[in-house]
C-alpha cells in the first residue's frame, strides 16, 4: 500500500506541473502579428544593448534591464504594437527575456520537468515527449532564421559551429542536456533541433520501483550485480531507459573504488567521488583533433581504473571494452542499442568487426561470451512506461553460439481500457551460474528470488 501511494503521488505531482505547462502553452497567441511583434522588439533590443556585456551580469539583474528596455521600445510608440492586456503584456516581456538571454520560444519547455525531450522538426513544428510518449505543441519560431539563431546560441556556447560545411552537431547545453542539429542542405524542410533532457536529479532504485520499471527484488538482485562485479551489458532502444538504469546501477560501486566514464556526450552521473569523466572530442573546421571512444577507452587501460563504464558503445570501441572485461577490469558497465538480447550480442560482434581485425566468427563470439556477464534488456512499452523486459546471463558456447539462459522477464498480458499495459516479473527456476560469484562476494540471495511470479 505504502509503494501504491508513493507511486500515485509522483504521478499527480508530475501531472499537475505538466497540466500547468499546458494551460500556459495553450494560452500563447501564436498568431502571425504576435510572433512579428516579439521579432521586432528583440531586433530593436539588439540594437540597444551590447550583447557582448550580458555575461558578466547577474541573471536576475540582466532580466530586469532586458525588461526595462523592452518597456521603452514599447513607449516609443514606433512599432505596431497589437492591443495587450496586463497579462498579455507580463508574458510577452518574459518571452523577450529568454530571446535575449534564453533559448527564446523552446526556454518555457526547458524549464518544464516532465519534458524530457524537445524535438524541432521546422520553426512551426514543436514536439515533446512527456511520460514516454510524444505530444505536439503551440510553440513555434517566427521563421527558419529564427529557429538558427537559437541553434548558433547554443552551438556557440560550446565552441563549435554549424554551416553548410559542417551541417551536423552534437552539443551539450549548461544544464547538461544533450543536443544535436541538423541543418539544409541534409535537413530538407528547414532546420532540425533535438534536446534530450537533462535530469538535475537523476533517479535512484526507489525511484524505478515507484515508477514500475522493476521490482524491490529485483532491484536487490541488480544491486547484487554489480556489487560481485559482474560484467553488464545494458540494451534497448532510444529512449528506452538504457542510461537511467545504468546511472541507477552505478551507485552500487563502492566509493572506495576508481571508476573511468567514457561517454561520446558526457550524460552519466555517478555520486562517488572518486570518479574520472572523459568524453570524445570531435574534428575540428580542418578536420583534425578527433578523440574517438576507442582512444578513451585504450588510455582509460593505463589509469588504473577498478571499474570502466562506457556509456555507449557504437563502433570499434568494443574490442577495447571487450578486452578490458577480459582482462581484470571486471565489474564493467556498457550500453548498446538493441531490440534483443541475442541482437545486443550480434551488434556487439559486428562492432568488433568494424575494427578491422578481421578475425573468425567463432573467436569473436568466444571473446564476447568470457567478457559479458549479464544482458539487461530494457523497453519503452506502448503506454509510455520502461520496463525492465528480461534479465540473462551469458553461459557459454555451444559449438559456434553463444549460449544464454533467462533469470528473469516481464511477461506482457495486455493492455486495459486506460491504455496502461498489464503484466508481471517472473522468474524462470533457473539458478544462475553467478551464484557462486555472489558467494565469494558475501552476497546472499534467496533461491526463491529465481521461482518469483
Amino acid at each position: 500500500m505504502e509503494l501504491a501511494e508513493l507511486l500515485k503521488n509522483l504521478e499527480q505531482s508530475s501531472k499537475s506541473s505538466a497540466n500547468a505547462e499546458d494551460e500556459y502553452l495553450a494560452d500563447i497567441d501564436v498568431s502571425d502579428e504576435y510572433v512579428d511583434l516579439k521579432s521586432n522588439i528583440h531586433d530593436r533590443l539588439t540594437k540597444i544593448i551590447d550583447l557582448s556585456l550580458l555575461e558578466d551580469i547577474e541573471e536576475s539583474r540582466l532580466r530586469r534591464e532586458i525588461n526595462k528596455a523592452t518597456e521603452t521600445v514599447l513607449a516609443e510608440g514606433d512599432l505596431a504594437v497589437m492591443p495587450l492586456n496586463a497579462k498579455e503584456r507580463s508574458r510577452l516581456l518574459r518571452e523577450i527575456e529568454n530571446e535575449v538571454i534564453g533559448l527564446g520560444p523552446l526556454e518555457s519547455l526547458m524549464q518544464d520537468p516532465s519534458v524530457s525531450d524537445i524535438l524541432v522538426n521546422s520553426y512551426k513544428s514543436v514536439y515533446v515527449e512527456r511520460y514516454g510518449k510524444i505530444e505536439s505543441t503551440r510553440v513555434r519560431f517566427k521563421d527558419n532564421d529564427h529557429l538558427m539563431r537559437i541553434i548558433e546560441k547554443i552551438v556557440s556556447a560550446v565552441g563549435r559551429r554549424i554551416d553548410e560545411i559542417s551541417p551536423m552537431v552534437d552539443a551539450r547545453l549548461a544544464d547538461g542536456s544533450r543536443v544535436n542539429v541538423i541543418i539544409p542542405p541534409l535537413a530538407l524542410d528547414g532546420p532540425c533541433l533535438s534536446i534530450r533532457r537533462f535530469s538535475v536529479d537523476p533517479l535512484t532504485l526507489k525511484d524505478l520501483v515507484l515508477l514500475k520499471t522493476i521490482t524491490p527484488v529485483l532491484g536487490e538482485l541488480l544491486t547484487s550485480i554489480v556489487k560481485a562485479r559482474l560484467n553488464v551489458l545494458i540494451s534497448g532502444g532510444t529512449g528506452s531507459g538504457k542510461t537511467t538504469l545504468l546511472n541507477v546501477m552505478s551507485q552500487f560501486i563502492s566509493p572506495a573504488e576508481r571508476i573511468v566514464t567514457i561517454e561520446d556526450s558526457a550524460e552519466l552521473q555517478l555520486k562517488q567521488d572518486h570518479v574520472v569523466r572523459l568524453e570524445t572530442r570531435p574534428p575540428n573546421i580542418e578536420g583534425k583533433g578527433q578523440i574517438t571512444q576507442r582512444n578513451l577507452v585504450r588510455n582509460s587501460l593505463r589509469m588504473r581504473p577498478d571499474r570502466i563504464i562506457v556509456g555507449e558503445v557504437r563502433g570499434a570501441e568494443a574490442v577495447d571494452m571487450l578486452q578490458a572485461m577480459n582482462t581484470g577490469h571486471d565489474g564493467s558497465l556498457t550500453t548498446v542499442h538493441a531490440n534483443t538480447p541475442v541482437d545486443a550480442l550480434m551488434r556487439i560482434e559486428t562492432m568488433v568487426n568494424m575494427a578491422g581485425f578481421n578475425l573468425p566468427s567463432t573467436y569473436i563470439k568466444k571473446f564476447i561470451s568470457s567478457a559479458i556477464d549479464v544482458v539487461v534488456q530494457v523497453e519503452r512499452l506502448v503506454d509510455g512506461s520502461r520496463k525492465l523486459v528480461s534479465l540473462q546471463e551469458i553461459t557459454g558456447m555451444e559449438g559456434s553460439v553463444i549460449t544464454m539462459q533467462e533469470i528473469l522477464s516481464f511477461e506482457q498480458r495486455g493492455v486495459n481500457e486506460e491504455g496502461i499495459v498489464l503484466g508481471q516479473f517472473r522468474g524462470h527456476g533457473v539458478r544462475p551460474k553467478f551464484f557462486e560469484r555472489f558467494k565469494k562476494s558475501g552476497i546472499s540471495i534467496p533461491q526463491e528470488l529465481f521461482d518469483m511470479e
